[in-house]
């Protein structure tokens, strides 16, 4: 597979980017980053070839599915895939995702989610008297287990007796996996610390669980120093005391709902970038910014697509093009810390398309 070639063949290679811009401001941010990827790889030397596949929910709409039946089978050999949004009004929220995000990243093993949080130079964030270098962190997100299994179901549809049960589903090797990863980007980080969320006082089985295959994780890295609170008072601890994180590793849900909270307090969660992580790259990962399609502001031309290049920035740090996802990063510092320019969720008046201009001008295609 494309996916699992060493660094080094995939650097001398063209490499084969799966583009899904999905739905409402995926169709306009995705191009803006596809731009971005083209004007970096011209500096860099990289050869890309881009295919772009409409799986979305205006597919659902006409033909009842999101993406093909064999849809995985079709991207399966792509190097990464490169994901706008999905979801759209008219198209319940369980049937988009589980048509086609959740198959993703769960048939090609995609267990780390991962999100780095970061406050720039530039933006004014909503807390008081935060300033660059106060939150700065990477959240280490478990993608295909946890709560968000799909074991259960319904009965007694359409009665007084209705109910629903649905089962969490926590492994030692899932746990295992994820903390061992947050503990190895801990090691990377400089600060070496790394923090759980769990909610063991309240959630009695799973969460103790959690706690033990944490601690049991810990003994093999004896450097890393390490830190434990409840998903609760974590959350005020993001807000309040955001300059403490340096790698946060949490369950399924507790990962998603911390990866929103904490790029709303840098000043807008529209910047913030996700990877879909396969370690072991027998399967292509995923990449994509954490904010969802907006359909409040699709068609306008306003979105903010600095989440989208970032998030290409790490599918190319993922491709072995350190120097060439350095450059993306530094270009979007840049532009927040050396201009005014910023979309309306940053308080100003650019559009998408100007924001971009600017990324492949200053990444060095002037």
């Amino acid at each position: 597979m494309a996916a699992a070639h060493d660094l080094d063949g995939v650097r001398s290679k063209k490499l084969r980017i799966a583009v899904i811009p999905g739905d409402g401001i995926g169709g306009e941010v995705v191009p803006v980053g596809v731009d971005v990827l083209e004007a970096v790889a011209r500096r860099f030397g990289i050869d890309f070839a881009f295919e772009q596949f409409d799986w979305s929910c205006r597919r659902f709409a006409k033909v009842g599915s999101m993406m093909p039946a064999d849809g995985l089978e079709q991207i399966r050999n792509h190097d990464a895939i490169y994901l706008g949004a999905v979801g759209w009004p008219g198209v319940p929220d369980h049937v988009s995702l589980w048509g086609l995000l959740i198959p993703i990243r769960r048939g090609f093993q995609q267990y780390i989610n991962l999100r780095p949080v970061r406050l720039f130079e530039g933006l004014k964030p909503p807390l008081a008297d935060r300033k660059p270098g106060d939150i700065d962190y990477v959240i280490v997100r478990e993608n295909n287990e946890g709560e968000y299994s799909s074991i259960g179901g319904r009965m007694y549809e359409g009665t007084e007796l209705e109910g629903a049960i649905q089962t969490a589903v926590f492994t030692k090797k899932g746990c295992d996996r994820v903390m061992r990863y947050a503990f190895e980007l801990a090691k990377t980080r400089g600060r070496g610390e790394v923090a759980s969320a769990t909610k063991s006082n309240g959630i009695s089985i799973s969460m103790p669980f959690w706690d033990e295959c944490f601690a049991a994780v810990a003994k093999d890295y004896p450097t890393i120093r390490t830190s434990q609170f409840h998903i609760d008072i974590l959350a005020a601890h993001l807000v309040r005391n955001p300059h403490w994180f340096d790698v946060i590793v949490a369950s399924n849900l507790f990962g998603d709902i911390l990866s929103d909270l904490g790029p709303a307090t840098t000043g807008t969660i529209a910047i913030a970038p996700g990877g879909n992580i396969n370690p072991p790259r027998t399967f292509p990962s995923m990449f994509e910014p954490v904010h969802g399609s907006a359909p409040d502001i699709a068609g306008k031309g306003i979105a903010n697509p600095i989440g989208q290049v970032w998030s290409g920035a790490m599918m190319l740090e993922h491709l072995g093009h350190g120097e060439a996802a350095a450059a993306i990063v530094r270009a979007i510092e840049k532009l927040l810390a050396e201009s005014d320019m910023r979309t309306p969720d940053m308080g100003g008046t650019a559009r998408c398309r100007e924001i971009g201009d600017a990324l492949r001008q200053l990444v060095g295609d002037a």
